[in-house]
């Protein structure tokens, strides 16, 4: 016969009303307790009956994470994979399970959240991305379904985010670049729409001015993707228009597309830099300076703010900025 609550509860020496708020990770009952009760599930090969508890609790214990790309993007871009899995690692800890969808555009964010919402699949939301005038964020507040935001949202007080301070990481960049000699150095960026893109672009912009370095305009281009071919296509065209000294990027992706329009150029000497420090940077040729966003801990500190907020947790915090650190490789020491 199959293990039941009753079961435990008797190994344990616990009531059976104990051992479902065990289950149910309730703040309410200690931990010791919970070690003796998750002692007893262990010895008896007890799982729950996930469904069950879901429709007695209405409550499925499942985080829906949105990815702002195709399932082909995921694997290209590292990005995506490192916050995942700090997301998972703090859920699995807490009881949580994950379920993603991936969507090409904003529209069909809106559509998978609506799902989500109307069969009540999920607990609450994570989304990866942040616009002007974003439709998922602007739903999800007017619902009043929980949800965070990994990036900075254009009404950062009443939402729950998490981010670099970007506009920092970038004003060191550039800051960094003129320090070693540089001052032509060129800009290009993710989509426009995006605040990540924004704070950075106003990062270098700023740099420039406190090192008195006049804006070229023709030097700053904004991709429509953060890939390897958006990279290159807006490298042709500075080229098109000068050589720079050096060329900062939002994304690894687009700087290695930077670099091989460099390459098929036969141009050399340009110091190039990427954001967010994915595996493939150090692989490059040159390997390519990079700036670390600790992807794992957004992730991480995405998840936490969920679900305190999901367990009704005395919120001490509603957003969390995570340190940037910047890897000098071989693309700057040219």
């Amino acid at each position: 016969m199959a293990v039941t609550i009753k079961d435990i509860a008797k190994l344990a020496n616990v009531s059976p009303s104990t051992v479902s708020r065990v289950i149910s990770n309730s703040p309410k009952i200690s931990q010791e307790t919970k070690e003796k009760v998750y002692k007893a599930m262990r010895e008896l090969n007890y799982e729950p009956n996930i469904i069950a508890r879901s429709l007695a609790n209405n409550s499925t214990r499942i985080l829906g994470l949105i990815l702002p790309s195709s399932e082909d993007d995921l694997f290209e871009n590292p990005f995506f994979m490192q916050a995942m899995k700090g997301i998972s690692v703090y859920a699995q800890k807490k009881g949580y399970y994950i379920m993603y969808a991936f969507s090409e555009n904003e529209e069909k964010e809106l559509e998978f959240i609506k799902h989500y919402i109307r069969s009540k699949l999920v607990d609450g939301i994570i989304l990866f991305t942040s616009r002007q005038n974003d439709k998922c964020i602007s739903y999800l507040r007017n619902v009043g379904h929980p949800f965070v935001l990994i990036g900075r949202p254009e009404q950062p007080n009443d939402v729950l985010w998490v981010d670099n301070d970007n506009f920092r990481a970038m004003y060191n960049v550039v800051d960094f670049l003129v320090k070693k000699g540089y001052k032509d150095i060129a800009f290009i960026g993710g989509p426009e729409n995006l605040y990540v893109t924004r704070d950075r672009f106003d990062g270098y912009r700023k740099a420039l001015q406190t090192h008195a370095i006049c804006e070229d305009g023709k030097m700053v281009k904004f991709a429509k993707n953060f890939s390897k071919q958006s990279g290159y296509e807006a490298m042709k065209e500075i080229l098109a228009h000068k050589i720079p000294e050096a060329v900062v990027t939002t994304d690894d992706l687009l700087a290695f597309g930077v670099t091989y329009a460099l390459q098929e150029r036969q141009i050399k000497g340009i110091a190039v830099v990427g954001f967010n420090n994915t595996y493939l940077a150090e692989y490059q040729i040159p390997s390519l300076t990079s700036v670390d966003i600790n992807a794992h801990k957004l992730g991480e500190y995405a998840a936490k703010l969920l679900i305190d907020k999901l367990q009704r947790k005395d919120m001490l915090y509603t957003h969390y900025i995570v340190d940037t650190e910047l890897v000098e490789r071989e693309s700057t020491k040219l």
